[in-house]
Formats: structure tokens, C-alpha cells, sequence
């Protein structure tokens, strides 16, 4: 054998081991080993180009070996498409493994959509198996008679395979059983027929079949809890009648306004007339001045009239003693009833006539009348 033959299979061989040495570094040899004694061969090289495209080997390897131990027909490109995807791999497999092992009809393809549709497919295949139970929050309904009830129910459902991808959630089950309740309350003449008898709840919302078009089936609805609420009717009642007293009351301001405006009107006519009155009496000095210079009056005229109008002042301010006198001794009376004291008598007037010595300072009415008789007579005696 020639040299060159030597040195040409020794470079083949050295390209061969560093090959392989290459190959050995980048095969994970255990888990390679682990499927190849599992039953669920794989080969070197598609573990190396799970590898190249960054795939988690090592999760699809074991995933892959649960499947084929449990006997699914699935296989290593199906779980590393659902990978790439952005699928869960091991909720799929716990999920055909729990179908399988239940004898429920899920096929590979299904169960991919389901997961990446965004659903636990694992817990709708579970619930499946164990009815899961939703406890809804506390549902406000009112009875005809106004009262209100607070209802807490727990709605036992079981998964829907068949529409685990496009049926609504827990939530819309959620809200049509309180929609249920509050429908099946309002409907009652009185809350206490609901409280008596909390299955004609239950009855009420099954029958209305809530769970169409959802994911899942309502097997059972059970009323946890009833309490006795607030009294709306009497809520409202008083909140009308509070708004109709606001109502009045605001009427009533505004009447008020319009009479304290009316008020003031008045007030100021009145005043306007006073100051009227004032400037025509402002006119009659000068009238009497002009009447007397003219001739139209003559001086005893004037004079008449001054002692006319002198008489009339002083009979206002006799008749105001008098009052005040007559509610003197009458409060003198009250005091006197109510101390048992002896009434006191009003001291007893000279009037001035009746026989009596007439004094000026006495009654001065009387003086004032006689001097007036004096006056006349005197001009009756001039004139003749």
C-alpha cells in the first residue's frame, strides 16, 4: 500500500472520529437511552435537530414516552409542532392520557385546538370525570312586596367537550344563574315564599336551560345561603317623599321671596306717599300766609283754627291717660286676684261741674271750654 493511500485513510478516519465526536457531544445520550428502553425510539440525528431549532428535547422526549407507555398513537413531530405553536405539551398529553384512561372521545387534533385556544384542556377532560362546582357571589333580587333578598348559590357543572372551544366560560354561567335568581324572585308576591320554599330557585333556573352555548353542562343548582335584605319599597317611599318635601320647600322660598318683594314695594309707596303728605303740608303755611295777605281769612279765623286744632291734641293725649290708666288698674286687678290683696280704688276727679268748684288746673278741658264760651260772648257783644 502506498503512502498516499495511508495518509488519505487516516484523514478519512481522523474527519469520521471528530465527526462522531461531534455527534456524541451534541445527542443527549441519557435521554436518547431513556426512550430507547422505554420502547419510544427516536433517533440521534432528529434529536440533534430538535436541538438546532431550539426545542426543549428533553420535554418532548418524556412527554412522548408518557404517551406511548400510556398507549397513545401520537407521535415525536405532532407534540413538536404543538410546541413551536405555543401549546402546553404536557397538558396535552395529561389530558389524552386522562381521555383515554375515562374512555372519553378525544382525538390528538382536538385536544391541540382546545389547548391553544386558550382553555386547560387537561381540567375540561378532568371535569369531565368530577363535576366541578362555581360558587357565585351574593345576588340582589327584590320581591313584589319590596323586600330584598341576598341569594349565594353553587352551580355544579361537567365539562361540554364539544364546545370547549367556542362555548362561553364560567363567567356567563355566572350571570345568567343570577339572571335566573332575580327573574325567579321579582316574580313572587312576597319574599317569604322564596324563603319557605328556596327550590322554586332551582327549579325556575334549570328549566330555562342556561347552559346553551357554553362549555359546560349545569347539573345541579343548590342555594347556599338566603338573607334578608333591605326594604326597597320603604327606601323609595321615603326618597319620594323626601324629593316632593324639597320640592314644597323650594315653593314655598319662592313664594316667600316673592311676598318679602311685594313687602318692600309696598314700603317704598308708603314711603313715597309720606313724603307727599309732608311736602303738601310744607304748601299750607304758605296757603294760610297768602289767604290772610288777600283778605279770605281774617286773624280770629287763624286763631280759631289753632285753638281747634289744640282742643283735638289735647283730647288724643287725654284719652291715651285714660287708656293707660283703665290697663294700669286693670293689671292692678289681675295682680291683686292673684295675692288675694285688697283691690285699690282709683281716686275719685273734680269734673269741674255739678256744683263743684271748678279749678283751672283740675280739668283743663273744662278750662279750655270756658274760656272759649268767654271768647264768643265777648264777640257777640262787640258786634251788637
Amino acid at each position: 500500500m502506498s503512502v498516499g493511500w495511508i495518509i488519505a485513510l487516516s484523514v478519512i478516519g481522523g474527519l469520521l472520529l471528530i465527526g462522531l465526536i461531534i455527534v456524541l457531544c451534541m445527542t443527549p445520550l441519557k435521554l436518547w437511552f431513556r426512550a430507547f428502553v422505554s420502547s419510544a425510539h427516536i433517533s440521534m440525528f432528529r434529536l440533534i435537530g430538535m436541538k438546532l431549532r431550539k426545542v426543549d428535547s428533553q420535554l418532548i422526549i418524556l412527554n412522548y414516552i408518557t404517551a406511548r407507555k400510556a398507549g397513545l398513537k401520537i407521535s415525536v413531530d405532532e407534540l413538536e409542532t404543538h410546541y413551536m405553536s405555543g401549546g402546553n405539551v404536557e397538558n396535552l398529553v395529561k389530558a389524552l392520557v386522562a381521555a383515554f384512561s375515562a374512555n372519553i372521545d378525544l382525538t390528538v387534533q382536538k385536544a391541540k385546538a382546545i389547548d391553544l385556544a386558550g382553555r386547560d384542556v387537561y381540567e375540561a377532560v378532568r371535569n369531565t370525570v368530577v363535576p366541578k362546582i362555581i360558587e357565585t357571589p351574593e345576588i340582589s333580587a327584590v320581591a313584589k312586596d319590596g323586600i330584598e333578598l341576598i341569594v349565594k348559590a353553587k352551580v355544579t357543572v361537567v365539562s361540554n367537550m364539544l364546545m370547549q372551544i367556542s362555548g362561553a366560560g364560567e363567567d356567563t354561567i355566572i350571570a345568567r344563574v343570577g339572571e335566573g335568581i332575580v327573574t325567579t324572585v321579582g316574580s313572587t308576591d312576597s319574599h317569604k315564599m322564596i324563603l319557605e320554599s328556596p327550590e322554586l330557585i332551582s327549579s325556575t333556573v334549570l328549566e330555562k336551560g342556561l347552559d346553551r352555548g357554553t362549555a359546560y353542562y349545569i347539573s345541579s343548582l343548590d342555594i347556599a345561603d338566603i338573607d334578608v335584605g333591605r326594604n326597597i319599597d320603604a327606601e323609595l317611599n321615603i326618597a319620594k317623599a323626601e324629593a316632593e318635601k324639597r320640592i314644597a320647600q323650594s315653593k314655598a322660598e319662592e313664594r316667600k321671596s316673592m311676598a318679602i318683594a311685594a313687602e318692600n314695594e309696598m314700603k317704598a309707596r308708603v314711603q313715597e306717599m309720606r313724603a307727599e303728605v309732608i311736602r303738601a303740608e310744607a304748601e299750607v303755611p304758605k296757603a294760610l300766609a297768602k289767604a290772610l295777605s288777600s283778605g279770605k281769612i281774617s286773624v280770629n279765623d287763624y286763631y280759631e283754627m289753632q285753638n281747634i286744632q289744640a282742643d283735638t291734641a289735647m283730647r288724643n293725649s287725654l284719652s291715651k291717660t285714660e287708656e293707660n290708666k283703665s290697663e294700669r288698674i286693670a293689671a292692678q286687678k289681675k295682680e291683686a286676684a292673684n295675692t288675694n290683696a285688697p283691690i285699690p280704688k282709683a281716686p275719685m276727679q273734680n269734673s269741674g261741674f255739678g256744683g263743684s268748684s271748678f279749678t283751672p288746673q283740675m280739668n283743663p278741658l273744662a278750662a279750655r271750654f270756658a274760656s272759649l264760651a268767654a271768647s264768643q260772648k265777648k264777640n257777640n257783644t262787640d258786634n251788637k
